[in-house]
């Protein structure tokens, strides 16, 4: 049974965006979207500063606390499962985080963004949370069918609504 990674959120997180699960190289680092491929840092830094490098050369401990900052907090809707490789498809016996435990951790939140589908099969238990719940396609570079400058825009649209400040689109 592999484990998640613990929740990174503080009182001040506004957006909270929950993945399915740490794919095989997040779990190796010990860190969210460890994965060199995966779009979130790269989207995070477009959208939330003008200049993304001095952002993407932080080392993990310092981009986690840069995103706090921006009011956004990271989770995953499994804390464990079965599953060879990274794909969503092969998770088995997946036991779900308690994501009731937000509405008291997070105070200010406004609303959370489900990473993907897999996540987004838990729509129904965030909405219980009485914050806006969207949709973002997943930033996995599994997720070939969608370009990053979509990914970036389907993302900024999401950022705007839970009410976060985004560098305007080029």
């Amino acid at each position: 049974m592999l484990q998640g990674l613990a929740p990174l959120y503080a009182e001040q997180t506004r957006l909270l965006i929950l993945g399915s699960f740490p794919g095989v190289a997040s779990l190796e680092k010990q860190q969210y979207y460890g994965h060199s491929r995966n779009h979130f840092w790269k989207i995070c830094a477009k959208l939330l500063t003008t200049d993304p490098e001095p952002v993407m050369s932080l080392d993990y401990a310092s981009r986690c606390d840069w995103l706090l900052t921006h009011g956004i907090g990271l989770w995953d809707v499994y804390a464990a499962c079965e599953r060879q490789g990274s794909l969503d498809s092969h998770i088995r016996n997946a036991q779900p985080n308690d994501l009731s435990l937000l509405s008291v951790a997070c105070p200010q939140l406004q609303a959370i963004a489900h990473n993907g589908g897999e996540s987004f099969k838990h729509a129904k238990h965030t909405q219980t949370l009485g914050v806006p719940v969207y949709l973002l396609p997943s930033s996995s570079p599994a997720n070939a069918t969608w370009s990053f400058e979509r990914k970036l825009k389907a993302w900024r649209d999401v950022f705007m609504q839970a009410g976060l400040s985004v560098i305007s689109s080029p």
